[in-house]
């Protein structure tokens, strides 16, 4: 009979796998809640989601030629479009709670220095990001479409289609939120020791250029997006080596 020794398992295997079984228990828990508080905000929202996508379209169409209206191409689009807008909201309110969760998920694995630093880095991402899509929406939005309306040659009326302004659109808030984590980029990589406040501004001329290269990459292909986008993304480098000088030096470090 071999049941003794089949039964009998190492402790220290036993004791691993608890552990790992809670984990993965406390994260699909979570990433429930997640969900359902995406989805909550989400059901709240969806009433109102013909004024969002109003309220999304207002800077293309304050600035819309005479006689000249906003068009659907497509069976779906008049649901569609507002609906993956609705949902790119609500994802959008609920991203403090589902970093919450996060944060509650992996905190406990964190030292308390590493805690200390953690929040204000993961609240600043927040803010800049949503800074990131109220630039876009506020600043960049009035510029780049009075720039495209004027710029449409003589009898060509401007009709854009709304789900293909809701995907320019929603390309624009991604590309300016994940710029405007620059500074928290910038700061993690000084804390880390994976370079320098010194090596960082020897290389600004180069950082210059790739922003101008991200933003080829991230905007449409037009030279005027590509600025607005570039142009921050410095600022927003230079933020994140002021804030890194402030930071106090650790020992050991020049």
């Amino acid at each position: 009979m071999h049941s003794t020794s089949e039964n009998h398992q190492p402790e220290s295997t036993q004791t691993a796998h608890a552990p790992l079984v809670e984990h993965l228990v406390e994260l699909r828990n979570r990433i429930l809640k997640m969900v359902l508080a995406v989805l909550l905000v989400f059901l709240g929202l969806f009433y109102f989601a013909n004024d969002i996508y109003l309220f999304i379209s207002e800077p293309l169409r304050l600035i819309m030629p005479e006689g000249t209206q906003m068009i659907a191409t497509e069976v779906a689009s008049p649901f569609l479009a507002p609906f993956k807008l609705t949902l790119f909201a609500a994802v959008a309110i609920s991203m403090p709670y589902i970093l919450g969760q996060i944060w509650g998920f992996i905190a406990p694995g964190l030292y308390d220095h590493e805690k200390k630093l953690a929040f204000p880095i993961v609240s600043s991402s927040i803010l800049l990001f949503y800074g990131g899509m109220a630039f876009a929406y506020f600043v960049v939005f009035p510029l780049l479409f009075a720039f495209f309306t004027t710029a449409a040659p003589d009898g060509v009326a401007v009709m854009t289609d709304i789900n293909a302004y809701l995907n320019f659109v929603l390309k624009l808030f991604f590309a300016f939120g994940l710029a405007f984590e620059i500074p928290v980029a910038t700061v993690l990589m000084v804390l880390a020791g994976v370079t320098s406040v010194e090596k960082l501004s020897s290389k600004r001329m180069y950082v210059i250029l790739g922003c101008f290269v991200i933003g080829m990459l991230l905007t449409p292909p037009d030279i005027f997006s590509q600025t607005l986008l570039a142009v921050p993304m410095w600022l927003l480098f230079e933020l994140g080596i002021l804030i890194s000088r402030l930071l106090p030096k650790k020992k050991g470090t020049e």
